[in-house]
């Protein structure tokens, strides 16, 4: 079976209004879990952006590297039997879109909020990217200058931005601007 032309990766972004009660629950919750979908075929990984300002909304970004895999998590039994055990732990249901690429940094935390503006989401992202873009490869030409200019010397170059980015960067400035990139200005 043939599918469509895919981005090259998928975003389940789920969002939980976490009652403040049970907020130590919901933290136990996630980390069990979030083990269970790493085991997942085509998992990439999963960012925990957690409540700031006594807000009690959670947003959990899973990745994956197609729709078909997430599909198979999504429908999964592992999931289904953790899911069950998440109603009374929440003032609301779960919120749950798929974004393609890297959409999901700026995807917000309630409906109420709209996304942040296209030039403050490009701002963000190239404070993060030109550093780092500039950088690794700095880094990477001291530490193995026989990697400059191969194709194994470029992909370790790009591995360490992309992972620099998803990993570190990205979380760490979405929490800091979060006000501004709320604002409506």
């Amino acid at each position: 079976m043939e599918y469509p032309h895919q981005p090259e990766h998928i975003t389940l972004v789920i969002t939980h209004s976490v009652l403040a009660d049970k907020q130590q629950e919901y933290e136990r919750w996630l980390e069990a879990i979030m083990p269970e979908a790493a085991l997942s075929l085509g998992h990439l990984g999963v960012n925990v952006l957690r409540p700031v300002h006594g807000e009690m909304t959670y947003t959990v970004l899973i990745r994956f590297d197609n729709l078909v895999n997430l599909y198979h998590w999504i429908k999964s039994d592992r999931r289904k039997a953790r899911i069950a055990e998440l109603a009374p732990l929440l003032s609301a249901q779960e919120h749950i879109e798929l974004r393609p690429g890297a959409a999901f940094w700026f995807t917000p935390a309630s409906a109420a909020h709209p996304a942040p503006a296209r030039w403050k989401q490009y701002l963000v992202t190239l404070a993060v990217i030109y550093p780092s873009t500039n950088l690794v490869p700095w880094f990477w030409g001291l530490l193995l200058p026989a990697a400059k200019g191969t194709h194994w010397g470029h992909l370790l170059n790009d591995a360490s931005v992309v992972a620099l980015v998803v990993f570190l960067w990205m979380p760490i400035v979405t929490r800091l601007l979060k006000n501004w990139l709320s604002s409506q200005r």
